[in-house]
């Protein structure tokens, strides 16, 4: 999976304190937090309950969750669905969970115009091959690695899985983190938690923090890590962001994890998106939807699929839009 992108959370994870409108206290209530490794990177959970022992029964529920979501998608476990699909290229009785992400990123995909693509793995191996070696793909490679792509080229029954061209491969690190986050939030809440922050490289949120105010999350800005852009009030909503200067391929970060599967290279014009929604595995795939559509495009598309966009460009200018910032 993906590593932690360009997201600190303000309150009960230890990121800088940037709050909004307080809302009452609830001295009742029990928090408690729970840290773990899964997905590639650091996850954390805190969350509240007015009996303690609840409140770690459904951290214990979600931690359940998480080690579910990983043996699903992750491509660092040999015996994952993810890794099998992978290997032979069709994959019998697919888990609830690999069925809900995939069918998500062919909505995304389609609607999309391919601009996000799961298949988009053999070109990120050609990369990294490459940097390995010292140097970039070359034209060839690029084409050979293009040529085993194309989100329309897997099949998507509720027994089956399988690819309809040889040697494809599929990487789900652009949205299963994201996918991780609401599975988690919505197993708290049918364990009765009211109140919860999820950190699982993206975000997701319940009701307030332990001040009683809502979670807020601050943007980094990707040129500067200590420094904040601004700050994001979720409301109950999700937020992903992506960016250039994780998983690069060059040190000028032209080349890096983010794959244009029209160009078979990296979109020229941004460093970071960050996208609120409903969903956090929506938000998740669309920072990539985001990038490939570029600074000019990225109002109109929020506008269409009903988001919240923060974005910065390579020479470090950043906006948000219209009404993102206000509240």
């Amino acid at each position: 999976m993906k590593r932690r992108t360009l997201l600190i959370a303000s309150l009960g994870l230890g990121g800088a304190v940037l709050t909004r409108s307080a809302t009452a206290s609830r001295p009742d209530l029990q928090w408690r937090t729970r840290p773990l490794l899964a997905l590639g990177t650091t996850v954390r959970l805190r969350a509240a309950h007015a009996d303690a022992p609840q409140a770690e029964r459904a951290l214990d529920a979600a931690t359940t969750t998480l080690r579910a979501v990983e043996a699903s998608m992750s491509l660092f476990r040999d015996d994952s669905e993810l890794s099998r699909l992978n290997r032979t290229g069709q994959l019998s009785a697919p888990s609830a969970h690999l069925l809900t992400v995939l069918r998500e990123a062919r909505l995304v995909s389609e609607r999309s115009g391919g601009a996000f693509d799961v298949t988009v793995q053999p070109l990120w191996s050609a990369y990294d091959r490459a940097r390995q070696a010292g140097r970039l793909p070359t034209d060839a490679e690029r084409i050979e690695a293009q040529a085993r792509t194309g989100w329309q080229q897997i099949r998507i029954d509720s027994d089956r899985v399988r690819f309809y061209r040889s040697d494809m491969a599929v990487t789900l690190n652009g949205i299963a983190q994201g996918y991780a986050a609401d599975a988690v939030r919505a197993t708290l809440q049918a364990h009765g938690i009211e109140h919860a922050l999820i950190d699982t490289g993206e975000f997701g949120a319940l009701g307030h923090n332990d001040r009683g105010q809502p979670w807020t999350v601050g943007v980094e800005d990707p040129h500067d890590s200590a420094r904040l852009l601004t700050a994001l009030n979720l409301d109950g909503r999700a937020l992903a962001t992506s960016a250039d200067n994780r998983s690069t391929f060059t040190a000028d970060r032209r080349h890096h994890h983010i794959i244009d599967p029209a160009t078979g290279d990296s979109p020229p014009a941004l460093s970071s998106v960050t996208v609120v929604a409903d969903s956090a595995m929506r938000a998740d795939a669309l920072t990539k939807v985001m990038f490939m559509a570029g600074p000019e495009r990225i109002a109109a598309l929020a506008r269409q699929w009903g988001v919240g966009v923060v974005w910065v460009d390579k020479q470090g200018r950043w906006a948000a839009t219209a009404g993102l910032l206000q509240g």
